[in-house]
Order: C-alpha cells, then structure tokens, then sequence
C-alpha cells in the first residue's frame, strides 16, 4: 500500500497498467487497490502542483498561525471546520509548538489577504492572534520540485 500511495503521490495520472508494471501486480490488482483506498478515504482526491508564478505573478501565498482558545466541547476541530470552509483556504493544520492551527491562503494580492485575516479569522471569537507569512518563492511542493536549475559555465548549480 505504501508503494502505491508513493507512486500516486509522485504522479497520479499514471495508468493502472503503468503502476502495476511498477509495483509488479496486475492493472487490475492495481485498480481494485486504488478503489479500495478510495472507498477506505485514504485518497481523498487528485489535484496538480501548479506555479502559480508562470501564469500570475500577482498572485500571493501565505502562512497564516493562529492562536486560539480551544471549545469546551470540540476542541480545535470546530474552529478548523469553521476555517476550512472559506473558498481562500487551501489547508488547515493543528500544530504543536508556538501556535496551534496553520492557516494556507491564496489570493490575487497582499491587500486581499490582509482583508481575509482581518475580516475573517480575526473576527472568530476562539482566535487570540494571528500572524502572516508571505512565501516569497517555494521551491518543492508535494514532493515535486518547482525551480529550474541554472548551471553556470563551471557546471555549478545555482
């Protein structure tokens, strides 16, 4: 199952056959255990690793922490639910440490973020304080790396 789940996570848009000629199973061997995994909510979608930057330069990524005061009766779980629902949000994630959620927003500039944190996640009650992080470039997203090395003359890669 882990090969699998590697392999898909690698590129999802191989074949069952492909995988299968990978993992040494059937096609449909192969297909069943995807099925399965997708009936099981082990996969829970296909999505591509898009740079954002090569068709929108304006386009702007942040790292939204949260401090917040955990529900008497559902904990963080109700405050993230609330948080994953905006259409801004990529991703929610408890985390231990310094904060306690991780925020992932995407909008078409730092201003509309800015108004999203304000207007938004600041005005839930649970929230004790946020603080914003803008990426300024990423360089490997799910595993995949997302910057073309540049070689100079030497061989050296910069």
């Amino acid at each position: 199952m882990q090969k699998l789940l590697q392999i898909l996570r690698k590129n999802a848009r191989l074949s069952a056959e492909e995988i299968a000629v990978m993992m040494g199973t059937t096609p449909e061997e192969t297909e069943a255990k995807i099925q399965e995994l997708e009936r099981k909510g082990v996969i829970r979608g296909y999505t591509a690793v898009i740079d954002d930057t090569a068709f929108d330069d304006d386009s702007v990524l942040a790292l939204i922490e949260l401090r917040v005061t955990p529900q008497s009766q559902s904990g963080f779980d109700e405050i993230a639910a609330t948080i994953a629902s905006y259409d801004e949000v990529e991703s929610v994630r408890l985390m231990s440490g310094g904060y306690d959620i991780l925020v992932s927003v995407t909008g078409k500039n730092i201003r509309e973020i800015s108004q999203f944190v304000n207007q938004r996640l600041a005005a839930i009650d649970a929230v004790q304080s946020t603080t914003t992080h803008f990426v300024l470039k990423s360089y490997k997203e799910n595993g995949i790396i997302k910057t073309d090395a540049e070689k100079d003359e030497r061989g050296m890669i910069f």
